[in-house]
């Protein structure tokens, strides 16, 4: 068997990877956001709403170039690069824009890159570069995830070589190409041209950038929300350093990329940006552009929509001509994709009724009819019972207590990794107990509730967090079907709750006794790290490396260097 490459020349050959997929990345959203704030736009985090926003555009756009046809697709993607480069060059140019707001635009985009380089070498802590999505798969799960990882790219390859000539063919698990949204097969077609391998390295490295992007969404919404440096950063870290942010950062199914979306959506409409926000009509377009590319990414940002939506109409109902021209925007950029599921590839709808009528085999029968049928054949005492499920397994209760007594007793019996795969279990699948050591912050704060006027800016944001969370997830528990194949274990849902649950939690720990919030997120991250160091599925051949960890700390430390440093003039 081939040993594959050194650790020296393996580490380095991740380094020009990701440096060379973060710029490619990131090159459509600089260019936009400079462009912004050449045209009189100031505020940060709508200038990091639009960079996402036209990343999300570049992208699908280039999936639909391809579609039309590979030779207009690869002409595309050149225009995209040289325009890119030549509108960043002509934004910087005459010195027009503040060097105060450039050094604001930094701080999110150098996070982002160190948030990306700590993911990338924790994953290959261990080596596995020769077989990078298998060892994604094994690397953080609490034992082998599903092929969901491969899906993006294995489309990207077929839309790369036939454009629409024909029907693609179906993923292994009988995934047609209309199951399962395009934004991240958009986003691997706009860089197969210019930087690709056979391995699948090029797509691991691309896909950890993407992922991390809910950094530039976070770091958006915490500035909008007016919160000092200390608690912005303490956020920061509790997220990164997650059970959440590093499966699902490293495991590069599409689920963190919507999340950056709804991140930077709710940027505009929880924070005191809203009131101006409902009354610019462009503020519509962006919005709705925001919201189209989460569905666009991956179809649970559904959950996360649906409260963005009713706390924003209770702050302040935008005028019929703000609301006509999202439904337009978000038309727009949605309905191709439609009219593919039912036209191109039909019928597009397996993932729809396994979540929302509990089918899990192939069947012809539409979304409608098998709901129907489905709780048709519960009846009224099933389906208040599934709905029930729902709750439990959100909260923790059931299969996860029954992990957590395994886990209690693996440990205690000297059968670490098997006590190890038990939490990682819990941290995977359960919202609640994924947040693990955070959720002391909430008893906290009930307790010491008088104190809240410290600082109310940081309560009222802990609490718009938690209530988007329980809007969330009263609406999610309520619309999935709730047998076990259909039931609200985190990866079904949308990645934007667990991270505004994180938010909630530190930010209003942080108002009532800040040093306890300090104290508590670096117990979290420290948990966060103990749990995924270890590798429980080692690859046959990999051995641990140190410069791989190294680096992986280097990206950390690095990250909480920019996050707590001073950054803007309010600071």
């Amino acid at each position: 068997m081939y040993p594959g490459p050194g650790p020296l020349t393996a580490n380095g050959e991740l380094l020009g990877l990701l440096a060379l997929h973060l710029v490619l990345t990131g090159l459509p959203g600089v260019a936009a956001s400079l462009w912004a704030g050449r045209m009189g736009v100031r505020q940060v985090p709508v200038l990091l709403a639009i960079a996402l926003a036209a990343s999300g555009a570049v992208a699908i756009l280039s999936f639909w170039a391809y579609y039309a046809d590979p030779a207009v697709g690869e002409t595309w993607v050149y225009f995209v690069l040289f325009g890119s480069i030549a509108l960043t060059v002509r934004s910087l140019w005459g010195g027009r824009l503040d060097p105060a707001l450039l050094r604001q635009l930094a701080t999110p985009a150098a996070l982002w890159g160190l948030g990306s380089a700590f993911v990338l070498f924790l994953g290959f802590l261990h080596g596995g570069t020769e077989e990078p999505l298998m060892t994604a798969a094994t690397r953080f799960g609490p034992g082998p995830l599903p092929r969901d990882n491969a899906i993006p790219l294995f489309y990207a390859d077929w839309f790369f070589a036939h454009g629409h000539a024909g029907v693609p063919p179906v993923f292994p698990g009988e995934w047609l190409s209309s199951d399962r949204p395009p934004l991240q097969i958009g986003y691997v077609l706009s860089q197969r041209r210019l930087a690709w391998d056979g391995s699948g390295l090029h797509y691991q490295v691309l896909g950890v950038v993407l992922q991390q992007l809910w950094i530039v969404g976070l770091w958006a919404l915490l500035l909008a929300a007016r919160l000092g440096r200390m608690v912005r950063a303490l956020v920061m870290l509790a997220a990164l350093a997650s059970p959440l942010a590093i499966l699902n950062g490293f495991f590069v199914w599409p689920k963190m990329l919507p999340a950056a979306m709804l991140l930077a959506a709710a940027a505009l409409v929880l924070t005191p940006l809203w009131p101006e926000l409902r009354r610019k009509l462009w503020a519509a377009g962006l919005i709705a552009a925001l919201l189209a590319f989460a569905m666009l990414g991956h179809g649970s940002s559904l959950f996360a929509i649906v409260p963005l939506a009713l706390l924003a109409t209770v702050r302040g109902v935008p005028s019929w001509r703000w609301l006509a021209v999202a439904l337009l925007v978000g038309f727009a950029l949605t309905a191709s994709w439609s009219a593919y599921q039912k036209y191109h590839d039909p019928p597009g709808n397996r993932l729809n009724k396994w979540m929302l009528a509990g089918v899990v085999e192939i069947d012809g029968r539409g979304t409608s009819e098998a709901i129907a049928d489905s709780y048709g054949s519960a009846g009224v005492g099933g389906t208040l019972h599934n709905k029930v499920e729902n709750f439990v397994t959100m909260a923790g209760g059931g299969p996860a207590l029954t992990l957590a007594r395994n886990a209690v007793e693996d440990f205690g019996s000297n059968e670490a990794a098997n006590g190890l795969r038990a939490v990682r279990s819990i941290l995977f699948l359960y919202l609640l107990p994924s947040l693990a050591l955070l959720l002391i912050a909430p008893a906290v704060m009930l307790a010491r509730r008088r104190d809240r006027a410290r600082d109310p800016v940081e309560w009222r944001f802990a609490l718009t967090c938690f209530a988007v969370v329980a809007v969330g997830a009263l609406f999610w528990g309520l619309v999935l079907f709730g047998i076990e194949p259909a039931r609200t274990v985190i990866h079904v849902g949308s990645f934007a709750l667990p991270i505004l649950g994180i938010a909630g939690c530190v930010v209003g720990l942080r108002a009532v006794a800040p040093r306890a919030a300090c104290l508590l997120v670096a117990a979290s991250a420290l948990l966060g790290l103990a749990v995924y160091v270890a590798s429980l599925e080692p690859r046959p051949g990999s051995a641990f490396s140190p410069l791989a960890g190294l680096l992986a700390a280097v990206g950390l430390a690095g990250f909480c260097a920019v996050a707590f440093r001073k950054h803007t003039p309010c600071d």
